[in-house]
Parts: structure tokens; C-alpha cells; sequence
């Protein structure tokens, strides 16, 4: 596969301009993160899932920064084209923007991430707006934030009621204005997420939140099937009708590409 030239965050809102999906999935290490770039993913992300996936928590809280750096670093060896997102894990940005600054910082010099991924809604736009006026992107990431699970009572659906639904919405906005570059929406109702994206300027990155979202990302062990424990319901194992891990990562590109991923039943009501 020809590569284009490397994916930047002016490069993300000419996709969202021209209705063109982006493909976001998660790596941890070289092998994978030179696969999927080679494979036509736009953004990787180093996520705190590591936690889950690679350390074998039942959540995400245990992750450390020095985890983040170590595996964004690994990732970022393999990486040429796509651009190169790493998670604030728990604990790293809350207490104060200067602790949120100094972290960012570690992922980028460290870890050679090109973005930060942080959770929380108009609570995080100070921090948000500190970040990216001193030269950091940053990504959102509100509805289900699993960093926050034990306060919601497990992994469930977020905004299926007005007034969270309307705060979900503040959120967005929120962030948009603070100078955040994407969003990530997880586990809302695709009607709600719908209705962000039309109204956001910046690219939403639906995971559990519908086809309508400007582009999707999954778990990459949930979407080839490897992880042995229960994979969420908007997740879709691409391995099946495929002969090989990068035929299935091609797949996935395409049908997130064509909006044929996610499907109703990847989807909340």
C-alpha cells in the first residue's frame, strides 16, 4: 500500500470538512503499530487500556504515566504515517494544570506522542485550554470514561437521560472551545452523538456511539478477537471472514471508511 504523506491535526479537520471517516484503533508495541500504520489507520492511540489488555486489570485505573511513555515509545518505532495519540492515565492530569502539563510534556518528549488523550468534560477545559495554548493537541473523551467507572457504577451507557444528555453536549462544546483538536464520544446513544457532531467544528471519534460520528476506534484486541475476556457489545471481531491480522485491520479501515462499521447493533438507542 502507498502511504500518504503523515496524518497531522489540520490533516483531521479536512477529513471532517470533506466527510472523509477517520480510523483510530489502539496499539501497544512496534510490531502493531507499524502494522496498522502500513495498514492505513489515521490516528493510532497508546491507550490506558493497556491496562486491561496488556497488564490484565479489570479496568483502566492502574496504569501509570511511566506505563503510557514506555508503550507509546515502543509504538511510535513503527509509526511513519498515522498520527500518534497517548492516554493521560488516572491520576496524571486531575490534581492541578500544572501536573496535566508536566505529563503531557513526558508523553511527547518521552513517549513521542504527536497528541494527548485526556478524560472528562467542561471540568477539564482549563486544563484543556493550558495544554494546547502552550503548543500540546489534545483529544477529549467524554460519555462512558472508564477512568471514572467505580464513581458510574460500571461500564455503562451515558446520556440516555435529558439532563445528561445536555451536559454531555456542555462537554463537547466545552472542549471545543478550550482548543481541543478531537473528541472522542464513548458508549452515548447514536441519536445524541449524532447531534454532537453536527454541532462540533472538530472531528468526533465514536466508540459505542454510532455510525454518524467523524470517524470510529476500537480496542485492536477486541477487534481481532484476542482478548479472552468479554469484549463490549460495539466492538466487532474483524478476524472473522479473514485469513490474516492485517487483512482484518484493512477490513476494519474499510468499513469504518464506507460507514458500514458500526452497525445497529454496535449501536445504543
Amino acid at each position: 500500500m502507498t502511504l500518504a504523506r503523515p496524518v497531522t491535526v489540520s490533516t483531521l479537520a479536512s477529513m471532517k470538512l470533506a466527510s472523509e471517516k477517520i480510523t483510530m484503533l489502539t496499539a501497544y508495541d512496534y510490531s502493531f503499530g507499524h502494522l496498522l500504520d502500513q495498514s492505513g489507520v489515521d490516528v493510532i492511540l497508546v491507550g490506558d487500556t493497556l491496562g486491561m489488555v496488556m497488564q490484565g486489570h479489570t479496568t483502566t485505573v492502574p496504569v501509570t504515566v511511566k506505563d503510557c511513555v514506555y508503550h507509546c515509545r515502543c509504538v511510535s518505532r513503527g509509526v511513519e504515517r498515522a498520527m500518534l495519540a497517548a492516554d493521560l492515565p488516572f491520576g496524571a492530569y486531575q490534581a492541578s494544570i500544572e501536573q496535566a502539563w508536566t505529563n503531557s510534556v513526558r508523553l511527547m518528549q518521552d513517549g513521542r506522542a504527536h497528541m494527548v488523550k485526556l478524560e472528562g468534560g467542561e471540568l477539564m477545559a482549563e486544563t484543556i485550554d493550558h495544554i494546547t495554548s502552550r503548543g500540546i493537541p489534545v483529544c477529549g473523551h467524554i460519555g462512558l470514561t472508564p477512568q471514572s467507572v467505580h464513581q458510574l457504577g460500571g461500564f455503562k451507557v451515558q446520556g440516555r437521560d435529558q439532563a445528561v444528555a445536555k451536559r454531555l453536549k456542555r462537554d463537547a462544546r466545552a472542549q471545543q472551545e478550550a482548543g481541543a483538536s478531537l473528541i472522542v464520544l464513548e458508549a452515548v446513544p447514536a441519536v445524541l452523538a449524532k447531534e454532537i457532531s453536527q454541532s462540533l467544528d472538530i472531528p468526533t471519534i465514536g466508540i459505542g456511539a454510532g455510525v454518524h460520528c467523524d470517524g470510529q476506534v476500537l480496542v485492536l484486541q477486541d477487534m481481532l478477537g484476542l482478548y479472552p475476556r468479554k469484549s463490549p457489545k460495539f466492538s466487532r471481531d474483524f478476524m472473522q471472514g479473514n485469513d490474516s491480522i492485517s487483512h482484518a485491520i484493512e477490513d476494519y479501515v474499510a468499513c469504518v471508511k464506507d460507514a458500514s462499521f458500526p452497525a445497529v447493533e454496535h449501536s445504543f438507542e
